[in-house]
């Protein structure tokens, strides 16, 4: 046996999922699995037009695997605006995921 101590002991305050941990390497492949990596992404995704004036505040994902995004826009008055970009919104999204990853958007004020 080696005189080195393992560190299985000491646990960490949470645990971490594949994802987080294998972050890095996901993204050097390209791979997009869950939402969280949409909610990273947001503005690098949507582009500095939409990103400013609308966050994620939620995601929901459906049983068919789509994805239910709810975003809430930096004021409200801008609700309107944002539900004229919706197509484009789903399309950016839907793009990035190479999928038809949209099933609904919605907006919270």
């Amino acid at each position: 046996m080696s005189n080195q101590q393992n560190n299985f002991d000491k646990r960490s305050k949470r645990p971490i999922t594949i994802a987080s941990a294998m972050g890095e390497l996901m993204q050097i492949f390209g791979i997009r699995t869950s939402d969280a990596d949409l909610v990273n992404r947001w503005e690098k995704i949507m582009g500095q037009d939409i990103a400013s004036i609308a966050k994620i505040a939620a995601i929901k994902k459906m049983k068919d695997g789509r994805f239910n995004i709810t975003l809430r826009p930096t004021n409200p008055a801008l609700t309107l605006q944002l539900s004229y970009m919706t197509d484009e919104i789903k399309e950016k999204i839907n793009k990035y995921f190479g999928r038809d990853a949209v099933a609904k958007i919605s907006f919270r004020k």
